[in-house]
């Protein structure tokens, strides 16, 4: 019996041994993947740096002859010149305005410069030094917030519990945004100054915006006389509760405890007209920019300028692009040379 206790004490030492032995092997085996994956990619590096080596002429060579040919074609392709607009669709005219610039661009990539010309009421020759013409959307995270409080409150309340403004952000794309930029790129600085006019009429022209601006212009005439009205009312009864006062002011005093609380009310519902005529003035404030906002179907808020500016930076240099691409070409040949020899090596092994 003395000998039991002994017995369990080796078991549990055992018990302990085996597990801190399988946790060391289970560490061992992660630290030798680990190392595994870094001796891989070390083998990988190598192999770049022999290949890079066995054939620096060849890609020097490539980088060299596509740098000349970069500064060769700089200069003599025509200079480019980008003209940006910034604009506002009111009445939801904006997909209209994504869908006529994509075809202008379509046909500025397919160089129908004729009926480009006749789309944007220019010469055929301004017509061909337009080579793309695109849209985006202009907006910042206040310009967000400020579209998400218009969109609640349109919403009911049980709708505006379900949506956050990270859900809403989330949906966002660019036809929700308030201001769209329309940008130009041609060879010719002043064309995208000419072609303005064409651009906004093209929407302008739309009979369903049309009808759209003149129902909203009628029910903001509408509600102006609504406000004015009220508020010709609101003169009316301040004139009335002043002559009551008067007229109560020469009774003679009958009983002041009464008279206090006469003039108490009369007082408070002459404060409660001031408040409401302040709030109609309000409106007629917001009535007023919001006619302005909408007084035309796409506001133009920037102009194209009278001279393009020259489109610069490495990406439309083809002194980058050139070298880049050839070295891209010839590298990707040469690779696959080097693994037609190795698949050769090794179907003879």
């Amino acid at each position: 019996m003395a000998d039991q206790p002994v017995n369990q004490n080796n078991s549990d030492e055992i018990d302990l041994g085996q597990l801190f032995q399988m946790i060391g092997r289970g560490f061992q085996k992660f630290f030798n993947f680990i190392g595994g994956i870094f001796k891989g990619i070390f083998h990988l590096a190598m192999l770049f740096l022999i290949f890079v080596q066995k054939n620096i002429i060849v890609l020097g060579a490539a980088l060299i002859i596509g740098g000349v040919g970069g500064f060769i074609l700089d200069k003599v392709t025509p200079e480019k010149y980008i003209s940006r607009m910034v604009v506002e669709p009111n009445f939801n005219s904006v997909q209209q305005l994504y869908n006529n610039i994509a075809f202008y661009n379509d046909l500025a990539e397919a160089q129908d410069s004729v009926a480009l010309a006749t789309a944007l009421n220019i010469t055929e020759h301004e017509a061909a030094s337009i080579k793309e013409i695109f849209t985006d959307s202009y907006s910042d995270e206040n310009q967000k917030i400020k579209l998400f409080d218009e969109f609640i409150r349109e919403l009911d309340t049980t709708t505006v519990k379900a949506i956050d403004f990270e859900n809403y952000l989330e949906n966002f794309n660019s036809m929700d945004a308030r201001f769209h930029q329309i940008s130009v790129i041609s060879t010719d600085n002043k064309v995208a100054k000419k072609a303005q006019p064409a651009m906004i009429n093209s929407i302008a022209v739309n009979q369903y915006f049309k009808l759209q601006k003149r129902i909203n212009d009628e029910n903001l005439d509408l509600q102006e006389e609504i406000y004015k009205n009220q508020l010709a009312e609101i003169d009316s009864l301040q004139s009335l509760y002043k002559t009551v006062m008067v007229k109560e002011a020469d009774k003679p005093m009958q009983g002041t405890n009464i008279n206090l609380a006469e003039s108490s009310q009369s007082q408070g519902r002459e404060l409660e007209l001031v408040q409401e005529k302040d709030v109609l003035k309000e409106r007629l404030v917001a009535l007023n920019k919001e006619r302005a906002n909408k007084s035309t179907i796409i506001n133009v808020i920037s102009d194209f300028p009278t001279r393009g500016v020259e489109l610069k930076g490495i990406w439309n240099s083809y002194k980058f692009k050139l070298p880049l691409l050839l070295l891209i070409l010839v590298f990707g040949v040469l690779a696959l040379l080097e693994l037609n020899r190795y698949l050769k090596t090794y179907n003879q092994k």
